[in-house]
């Protein structure tokens, strides 16, 4: 790489914006951070790119409008061996699936993420499953706390203290595997600690819910999607 400019700085810069005002950019620096160690021209040239994004859209960040409530919602979304036959076939990345989900709280997005998963999921199923998994060890310690702060602060009358919990996920398999807690032939595979949230679904804390993958919030945190679909998803997380 050919620059004035030390690519693990910007990256740093740059991932500081993802994880804390601009969900909208949370995939894409995802993927150049992923070459920090040995970056290639067009590495830099993807940098570059969300940096002109970034300098078209500064007068924007996330424009917050509460609900008036103290209800949560996790949308989670998985993409399947996404970088199959985009990184080198010899790459052990080449087949790993990734993972995205964003946590609103009374309509402000709260907590958001972007990632290559560690295991090699076998199937779309495994792979979405994972990600709800996953997204539930941030949401399950986030409505404890939230729990705790709205028994504890005088919330106005007019604001529920009642947190309603409700997970969105657009796999009808990982929905139904959530709901009905049963582990077949063709799931039993699947590592015990991707079901451990199940007590706290049976007992109706968290509500886990299929909804159509165009409505699915944290679909622009797993994969490329075209301009169009962007500024959808864009303007229901982010308001503009």
């Amino acid at each position: 790489m050919k620059e004035d400019w030390l690519y693990p700085s910007v990256v740093g810069m740059l991932l500081y914006l993802s994880t804390n005002t601009r969900p909208d950019i949370a995939y894409a620096v995802s993927q150049v951070a992923r070459f920090n160690h040995s970056p290639k021209q067009s590495h830099a040239v993807a940098v570059k790119m969300i940096g002109r994004y970034l300098h078209r859209t500064r007068d924007y960040g996330t424009i917050v409008t509460p609900t008036g409530d103290m209800n949560l919602e996790l949308y989670v979304d998985a993409d399947f061996a996404g970088l199959y036959g985009r990184d080198p076939a010899r790459s052990p990345s080449s087949v790993r699936s990734r993972t995205g989900y964003i946590i609103f709280l009374g309509g402000i997005p709260l907590v958001w993420r972007s990632f290559l998963q560690t295991e090699i999921s076998l199937s779309t199923l495994e792979s979405e499953y994972s990600s709800l998994s996953n997204a539930m060890r941030t949401l399950i310690p986030i409505r404890s706390l939230v729990l705790e702060l709205a028994g504890n602060l005088d919330v106005p009358h007019n604001i529920s203290t009642s947190v309603n919990s409700t997970v969105f996920e657009d796999n009808n398999g990982a929905m139904l595997l959530a709901n009905n807690q049963r582990i077949t032939s063709r799931t039993r595979y699947f590592q015990v600690k991707w079901h451990f949230f199940w007590d706290i679904v049976k007992r109706g804390e968290i509500k886990v819910l299929y909804i159509p993958t165009d409505l699915q919030k944290a679909d622009f945190l797993t994969k490329m999607n075209p301009r169009e679909v962007f500024e959808r998803l864009r303007k229901m997380v982010q308001g503009w």
